[in-house]
């Protein structure tokens, strides 16, 4: 019997052993980033490139919100986290880090099945009539915003989880995400896919969630509704830069957008990274990196911000 004990425990601790072996060679380089869906394509599309010259790296990403992003930076949970609003002075008193990385918007969407589309591409919606729709919790119709006849009642939709996008959404509007009315839904994908399926709806999303990298198009069945920013109830050619990906970008990059919901977009950590692959691939982001961010339908980074950002690492 004592014999049996013992093959039984030296295999249990030649088993610990060739584990333990295994899940180091498994976790080494590699880099684990998490969190704000608005990142999630940049995210991927670097690390699709960085890849390619640094094979011995290897990344998992996945997206969830800001909020788990901050989560896991600050359990320790990932190395990297995607963020999509400026930090509070409570996290950054918990030690949190951060760098600018690249520049997007939240845009407000509707169905492209929306009845009253022709009304709403051509007037728009100013931001007090924003505000009417997303924080008062009213029943309200298109009609009663574009002056038409139209009885359908707008549905609004908002994110459930911790979001960058809805945060930035609601400080444009003079508030915070907690204070949306509004149908909740998870993830920048599932938001705009309850958009685009509810010709009544109304909510937000990020620049890469309504338009196609590839193609520059509108994603089928989503459509943008154009801010009136002058609120004048019409959409004057200097406001009309919804077309495609290049001219929603090429508006944001020239600050014809508004800002907020334009906004910055930061990785983060706890702390300063020390870790030599996370500096490293961190600083290509800020360098050769750059050259990839509007191919994945964001805006670049200005040389004197990128400097800023890469001071933050020396």
């Amino acid at each position: 019997m004592r014999y049996f004990n013992f093959i039984r425990t030296t295999t249990l601790i030649a088993g610990i052993l060739l584990l333990n072996a295994c899940g180091s060679d498994t976790n080494k380089n590699r880099l684990n980033i998490t969190g704000a869906f608005a990142l999630y394509p940049l995210a991927i599309k670097w690390s699709d490139v960085y890849k390619k010259t640094h094979p011995n790296i290897r990344f998992d990403i996945s997206g969830g919100g800001a909020g788990k992003g901050l989560t896991d930076v600050l359990a320790s949970a990932a190395d990297i986290g995607m963020f999509s609003r400026d930090l509070t002075p409570e996290e950054k008193a918990k030690g949190i880090w951060s760098i600018a990385v690249a520049i997007d918007a939240v845009i407000p969407t509707v169905s492209a099945q929306n009845p009253s589309l022709k009304a709403l591409l051509g007037s728009g919606l100013s931001q007090e009539q924003f505000k009417t729709i997303f924080l008062s919790g009213a029943q309200l119709t298109w009609g009663s915003q574009l002056g038409t006849a139209d009885s359908g009642k707008i549905n609004v939709y908002t994110r459930s989880d911790a979001a960058g996008a809805a945060d930035t959404w609601a400080k444009y509007l003079g508030s915070k995400q907690e204070r949306i009315k509004g149908i909740g839904i998870y993830g920048d994908p599932g938001l705009a896919d309850a958009i685009a399926k509810d010709p009544e709806g109304i909510g937000f999303n990020n620049v890469a969630y309504i338009y196609d990298a590839k193609t520059g198009h509108k994603y089928p069945g989503i459509e943008v509704v154009p801010i009136d920013i002058n609120g004048n109830h019409k959409i004057d050619t200097d406001e009309n830069f919804y077309k495609n990906s290049d001219a929603i970008l090429n508006a944001i990059a020239k600050g014809k957008y508004p800002a907020p919901p334009a906004r910055e977009l930061y990785f983060i950590s706890k702390g300063k990274p020390v870790d030599p692959e996370v500096i490293a691939f961190l600083k290509w982001i800020l360098t050769d990196g750059q050259a990839f961010v509007k191919e994945a339908g964001f805006v670049p980074l200005e040389p004197n911000k990128i400097a800023e950002q890469l001071s933050k690492l020396n």
